[in-house]
């Protein structure tokens, strides 16, 4: 059995990232948050890769945090130095973040359980498909915690403000049609079908302009951080920069 905590797999132009502590439904420790870390950081530094699979080993993609041994051993961070609680909690954050600023789409496929920290995750990426036996719940609260990986703010802003309040307060269980009917997934699929259609998804991705689909992914996060006209300037911009000289031969002035 492969005991690292997750598995980094490049073939062709797709980067397949796997959680993989099966015998605990994936759950966070420490050394996922290091490995996820790395995972990101390679991926970042491998031009060929043009889209990304993140999906869990064994039957759930991820369980959220291993409160078990949170509690008796600690988050264990290795040779992380970090000043005090916030910096901590900033740099777990942080990590789930790498995968939202990664420069090319990362698309989560989700079977059973994904609670908690595992749904922070699938938030941070671009699309998330799932499959039928998939259930997502961000339960924190009822543990009397936040939040506190991107939770209170990335679900408001992919089911709406309302929804993101019942799921946050109540901690409920939603199923994988649910998820789709409020936006939180893009797609269900049968648990046999999910790895091949998302492989077939990031291959459809990968095989259009890389230069386009990255520029895209710049333009569509930052609309959701800025106002329209910043927004409309930054796409120009970016628009520009991706067309270079083409722009030349599409647009004329002497007519």
């Amino acid at each position: 059995m492969n005991d690292k905590r997750v598995l980094l797999n490049i073939e062709d132009s797709v980067a397949r990232v796997a959680l993989n502590r099966p015998g605990k439904s994936n759950a966070f420790d420490g050394e996922m948050w290091l490995a996820l870390e790395e995972a990101a950081e390679k991926i970042k530094l491998s031009p060929e890769v043009k889209a990304v699979i993140l999906t869990g080993t064994g039957k759930s993609f991820c369980g959220g945090l291993d409160i078990n041994k949170a509690a008796s051993e600690g988050i264990n961070l290795g040779a992380k130095t970090l000043r005090g609680n916030y910096e901590a909690l900033h740099y777990l954050s942080e990590v789930l973040t790498l995968y939202e600023n990664l420069p090319v789409p990362v698309i989560a496929a989700v079977k059973g359980g994904c609670i908690g920290l595992g749904l922070e995750l699938a938030l941070a990426c671009d699309i998330r498909l799932a499959s039928e036996d998939a259930v997502f719940s961000i339960p924190e609260v009822v543990f009397g915690l936040v939040p506190d990986c991107g939770g209170t703010q990335r679900l408001p802003r992919l089911v709406g403000p309302a929804k993101a309040k019942e799921l946050i307060y109540t901690g409920d269980r939603i199923d994988a049609e649910e998820a789709k009917l409020i936006g939180l997934v893009n797609r269900v699929y049968k648990t046999s079908e999910l790895e091949d259609a998302a492989m077939q998804m990031a291959v459809k991705i990968a095989g259009s302009s890389s230069e386009a689909v990255q520029a895209s992914k710049r333009c569509i996060n930052r609309a959701l951080s800025t106002s329209l006209e910043t927004g409309l300037q930054y796409e120009t911009l970016a628009a520009e920069a991706v067309l270079g000289e083409k722009i030349k031969a599409m647009i004329r002035f002497d007519l």
